[in-house]
């Protein structure tokens, strides 16, 4: 008979191993075996995925890896339809608010009242300008990207990327809304449809059928946990806008794609910024995940755009750490 290998030795005649992880000794003893570690996930460049950590507060985590970025069943500037990679991070859970961003213009970061902080530490004045916009927990809109962008950086966040927005919108597997492939109706979002803007609930005073925004979360979330990734307000991101994702090429493709420039300050031949997930206003086909709308980022016309912030894994720690705030009440009872 052949001597055993060191392998088969590993387990003795006495003992036997089943199925679920466990060597069980026929004197009764049981000693678990514990789990193999799962491979990590490497990005084609080479770039480690980390594993979501503990969200900081009123935050998911978005886990990273690949994910379908744009349609080639969409608008001409979704298109080709690629995969993306990113790294893990996180989005805050709501559209940042009335109240958070009217706070931050008169006294800055969440924390800071009473004393106001220096002008600089505090967010550029911006808001709605049609009434019935200026309930706390309506998403503040009217603000320029400028005002976004501020605002994120003030609580040690950013604007996401455009990358970021979409898969955080639609998920790993490329669905075309955040709740999947279902259509978009006013049971999942706060859209136009057959009974009018906002799902027929009118403004308050003038032109009440220009509608409003509802309260922030009143639509079931949808891929991570996010409420309102589609509908409501429109939401500004950090890229300058390209005319396709084709045309945007390398800095738009790889691992953590910032767009044109790299999101620099300035970028030759590109003026406008994008805002994404359609609104209130808008028909159902606008809050698709991968639907884009340029804009001009000092918001000159005005238009009601929204935002919400996201938070790298560097920016995550202090926030964790609680140098940072977040709004984490639970929103009123759901509108419409």
């Amino acid at each position: 008979m052949p001597e055993p290998t060191a392998a088969a030795a590993a387990v003795s005649p006495t003992e036997l191993r089943n199925p679920g992880g466990t060597r069980v000794h026929p004197e009764g003893a049981i000693a678990e075996i514990p789990p193999a570690e799962p491979a990590a996930l490497v990005a084609p460049d080479g770039t480690v995925i980390a594993a979501c950590g503990t969200p900081p507060p009123g935050m998911a985590c978005v886990p990273g890896g690949p994910f379908v970025r744009g349609s080639d069943a969409g608008p001409p500037d979704a298109r080709p339809q690629e995969q993306v990679w990113l790294q893990t991070y996180y989005m805050d859970l709501y559209e940042v608010t009335y109240a958070e961003y009217k706070h931050c213009q008169k006294f800055g970061p969440q924390g800071s009242e009473p004393v106001p902080e220096p002008p600089d530490r505090r967010c550029p004045r911006g808001g709605p300008l049609y009434n019935d916009f200026s309930r706390a927990r309506q998403p503040i809109t009217g603000v320029t990207w400028f005002g976004a962008d501020a605002y994120c950086r003030l609580h040690g966040k950013h604007l996401p990327t455009e990358a970021q927005w979409e898969k955080a919108a639609r998920g790993p597997d490329g669905a075309t809304f955040a709740w999947g492939n279902d259509p978009a109706t006013c049971e999942r979002a706060v859209i136009k449809d057959e009974n009018g803007r906002s799902c027929g609930v009118k403004k308050l005073k003038e032109h009440p059928d220009k509608g409003r925004t509802f309260e922030v979360g009143s639509r079931p979330p949808g891929a991570y946990g996010l409420f309102d990734m589609a509908g409501n307000a429109w939401e500004w991101v950090a890229d300058w806008y390209s005319k396709d994702w084709a045309r945007c090429g390398a800095a738009c493709r790889g691992v953590d794609p910032k767009g044109p420039c790299g999101g620099a300050e300035r970028c030759a031949g590109h003026t406008e910024k994008v805002a994404r997930g359609g609104s209130w206003y808008w028909e159902a086909k606008y809050a698709q995940s991968f639907w884009r709308r340029p804009h001009v980022p000092d918001n000159d016309p005005f238009h009601h755009f929204g935002f919400r912030c996201a938070a790298s894994l560097d920016e995550a720690a202090p926030l964790q750490a609680g140098a940072g705030q977040a709004d984490t009440t639970t929103p009123a009872t759901p509108e419409g």
